[in-house]
C-alpha cells in the first residue's frame, strides 16, 4: 500500500477516534441537555452515530490537514526563494479619469 494512502487511513482513524471522545465529552457533561435527549427518545442511538460520524469527517479532514502539513522534505533548507524587489516609481503621477452622469439625483 502506498505511503499515502497509509498516512490518510492513520490520521482518519484518528480523526474519529478523537470525535468519539468529543461525543462522549458532550454526553458525559450533558451539553445542552444532550443526554436527556438521547435517552429519552427512539431516535437516540441514531443521533449519537449521526453526531459522531459528522464531527469525525471534521475532526479526520483537520487531523489530515496537520499531518500533510508537517511533512518535510529531506532536500529542504531554510535558504527560502529569491526575493527580487519590484521597481515602482511613486512620484510618477498617473491621469485618472472620472465622469458623473448629469441628470444624478441623489437624496
Amino acid at each position: 500500500m502506498p505511503k499515502l494512502i497509509r498516512l490518510y487511513i492513520k490520521h482518519v482513524l484518528i480523526g474519529f477516534g478523537i470525535a468519539g471522545a468529543f461525543v462522549a465529552m458532550l454526553l458525559y457533561f450533558n451539553v445542552a441537555s444532550l443526554w436527556h435527549l438521547v435517552t429519552h427518545s427512539d431516535a437516540g442511538l441514531l443521533a449519537i452515530v449521526v453526531l459522531w460520524f459528522a464531527n469525525g469527517i471534521v475532526f479526520a479532514g483537520v487531523q489530515f490537514a496537520i499531518a500533510v502539513m508537517n511533512l518535510k522534505d529531506e532536500d529542504d533548507d531554510d535558504q527560502g526563494g529569491k526575493r527580487d524587489g519590484i521597481a515602482v516609481d511613486l512620484r510618477r503621477l498617473v491621469p485618472v479619469r472620472a465622469t458623473a452622469k448629469a441628470n444624478d439625483k441623489r437624496r
